[in-house]
């Protein structure tokens, strides 16, 4: 049998649906959390959606899988740095590094296609049935759709969810809300990942519930946070996005003082010695190093002692992380490449979208078989028009880049596609 880790405890390790283990079982609870993940469809489709720059135009840039990949290293590490410098965690009794780095690899699981920008225009296409969110997409995969296609998820546990769950207040109690929110249907696995407990008063909807997170999840967003600032700022400086006369540009327009100033240096120095991936890598490092726990007592603290502990970030260290994700933010993303490319992503989900929803969601269109015939069928057979409408955009969030451009260029280019295609 696996040992057990005292930091847990069986309401940490429920499910809310059964999750029957044979005797011989070797793995922890959160071993087969991971492991379900990792053998998943969605899970390897991360291979091709974009990070920054599109998946397989350059094969040396990151895509999701990689990022998922070092958020989950830089979260394990985190965990042994802290049950090694944290008096009250020993070896009996410590946060598990396979719960963190579970949370680390499922964390982008419900992304869609071309980024963040496949994000906000699934967004506002959803606007009528219910909005789109990327984590809020994550838990419904998790919860409902991972395993079998659409079927059912992968029965997680209490504590997985709470690790993914960065984000805690239900769609209609911020309706005008662009993003950070769930689903209103997933209030049941709200309520089942809080214990049944209801939010006291002070925590309102928005931006004070959505702090509310368990020390995983922290620590999860963290290793998320030191993978975007660093590995992304280092695939932009290699694509050349970010040279060292675009980063004097940019110092001399904005100023930087202080640290910010010795940082704008030391990447202008990293970039002329070539040393880029080095410098940046080794930051990493620094970036782990400037974790510790603060004791903390919450409503939930009581169940569980994820909830009785804080992540401490060096001030320093999250002003460098901030600084990098500016940097990055505007003089990559913002570049005209970047956004004739977003541009691009808008109108090929935004046409396939329309498509979808005369043909299957509204029913105002000639009945043409535009999907696969096993989602046809659940589409045909569900209830309302929101749910419709939910499975199209299940579909079109697990596309790839790739796989949405080809079903576009399908639906509409004269020029491309034969009847041998499969969809």
């Amino acid at each position: 049998m696996p040992t057990t880790n005292r930091f847990y405890n069986a309401f940490d390790l429920e499910t809310q649906s059964s999750r029957p283990a044979p005797e011989s079982e070797y793995r922890t609870a959160f071993q087969i959390d991971r492991d379900r993940i990792i053998h998943t469809s969605a899970f390897r489709r991360l291979q091709s959606k974009t990070q920054v720059f599109l998946s397989g135009e350059y094969d040396f840039y990151r895509t999701r899988l990689t990022h998922s990949i070092e958020v989950a290293q830089i979260g394990r590490s985190i965990c042994g740095w802290l049950q090694q410098n944290c008096a009250a965690l020993d070896s009996e009794s410590f946060i598990d590094p396979d719960l963190v780095e579970c949370a680390c690899l499922a964390h982008d699981l419900g992304h869609p296609p071309f980024g963040h920008t496949g994000e906000r225009t699934l967004h506002r296409l959803m606007h009528p049935y219910g909005g789109f969110e990327g984590n809020a997409q994550t838990l419904r995969l998790l919860t409902q759709t991972l395993f079998s296609e659409r079927k059912q998820g992968i029965s997680p546990t209490r504590a997985l969810l709470d690790a993914v769950l960065k984000y805690k207040t239900l769609k209609a109690e911020t309706p005008e809300a662009k993003n950070h929110y769930l689903y209103d249907d997933q209030e049941p696995v709200l309520n089942f990942t809080l214990g049944g407990e209801a939010f006291p008063v002070e925590l309102t909807p928005g931006d004070d519930r959505n702090a509310f997170r368990s020390i995983e999840c922290q620590i999860m967003d963290w290793a998320d946070d030191t993978a975007y600032s660093l590995n992304d700022l280092a695939d932009g400086i290699h694509a050349g996005f970010i040279t060292g006369t675009k980063l004097e540009a940019w110092a001399e327009k904005n100023s930087p003082t202080g640290q910010d100033a010795e940082q704008v240096t030391f990447l202008i120095k990293a970039i002329r010695e070539n040393r880029v991936e080095g410098r940046l890598n080794r930051a990493i490092g620094t970036f782990i190093r400037a974790t510790s726990l603060r004791p903390t007592a919450n409503f939930l603290s009581n169940q569980t002692q994820r909830h009785q502990w804080r992540l401490d970030i060096v001030p320093e260290v999250k002003a460098q992380a901030a600084l990098n994700k500016r940097i990055a933010y505007e003089l990559v993303f913002r570049s005209p490449q970047l956004q004739q490319l977003d541009h691009k992503a808008d109108f090929i989900l935004t046409r396939m979208f329309e498509v979808l929803r005369d043909r299957y969601i509204e029913r105002t269109s000639s009945p043409l078989h535009l999907l696969p015939a096993d989602l046809e069928s659940d589409v045909e057979r569900a209830p309302d028009v929101p749910m419709r409408a939910r499975l199209i955009c299940d579909w079109i969030a697990s596309m790839t880049d790739r796989f949405a451009f080809r079903t576009y260029r399908r639906l509409f280019d004269a020029d491309f596609g034969s009847i041998t295609d499969f969809v």
